[in-house]
């Protein structure tokens, strides 16, 4: 049966009940590192069609008490080894044969649906937002990060175990991406401070004797700070109450 372009076989009833319970009791379970406490015995599916990247994390994850139960090189076998081994957590490459496209997020949203309580972490040589929110938006214990961070063992680690425990984890280089992207298309960003807290008052309704007494300014400056603002925001119609409301639906759609 295809599914999301995959070829899935449909999903076996299995009885988790002792499964969760001993994945509970590895949850519960921790040791010292030298200085921060690590999970063992946590159970990893770990997908990377890289041979070497692939080697060098299930040998990482190991030596870090966690027990690397199965290693997948595409999106179809990383789905069949996690159906049979229900791991606690799956590490996954984004990019994988035989498209290198999203062949492992696809994976990954169809373990979330069968295997909710499986955590999952992708990993991506680039920053790919629309992919990165697509897999965030499916809950907790979810997890994305760049490859590059790979190279901090100690911060990779503490990913794996947050994540692992239930946690999400964001790449820093995506987070300012997003920052980045909604100031590009945040309109009020031409905006000064003070013009941004006339426009608020305007979009609540208040004259502009009522707004000046709210800033304790003048009338007179609080037309300049009014005249300014629909000059910015490119309003140029003649009527003037027509671009108040223009004005004040721009600052709720920017909300």
């Amino acid at each position: 049966m295809a599914k999301d372009g995959l070829l899935c076989a449909p999903p076996r009833l299995v009885n988790n009940a002792k499964h969760d319970e001993q994945r509970q009791d590895r949850l519960a379970r921790s040791r010292w590192n030298g200085a921060d406490p690590v999970m063992t015995g946590l159970r990893v599916v770990l997908a990377e069609d890289d041979v070497l990247l692939r080697e060098g994390l299930a040998s990482l994850l190991e030596r870090s008490g966690y027990e690397v139960v199965a290693q997948a090189a595409d999106g179809t076998q990383l789905l069949t080894m996690a159906r049979e081994t229900r791991p606690d957590l799956v590490v996954a490459d984004i990019r994988m044969p035989p498209t290198h496209t999203i062949e492992g997020l696809e994976a990954a949203r169809i373990i979330r649906q069968e295997l909710p309580d499986t955590a999952i972490l992708v990993l991506s040589a680039y920053v790919e937002v629309e992919h990165a929110m697509e897999l965030l938006a499916g809950g907790a214990g979810i997890g994305y990060l760049l490859k590059s961070r790979i190279a901090d063992v100690k911060e990779f680690l503490d990913a794996v175990q947050r994540i692992a425990r239930g946690g999400s984890v964001v790449d820093p280089a995506l987070v300012q991406e997003l920052v980045t992207a909604r100031r590009r298309q945040d309109p009020l960003t031409v905006l000064s401070v003070r013009e941004r807290e006339v426009l608020e008052l305007m979009a609540e309704g208040r004259s502009n004797a009522g707004i000046a007494r709210r800033l304790f300014v003048t009338e007179g400056t609080v037309e300049k700070h009014i005249s300014s603002i629909l000059t910015k925001l490119n309003l140029h119609e003649a009527d003037e109450d027509h671009r108040r409301v223009l004005a004040a639906i721009t600052f709720l759609k920017a909300r």
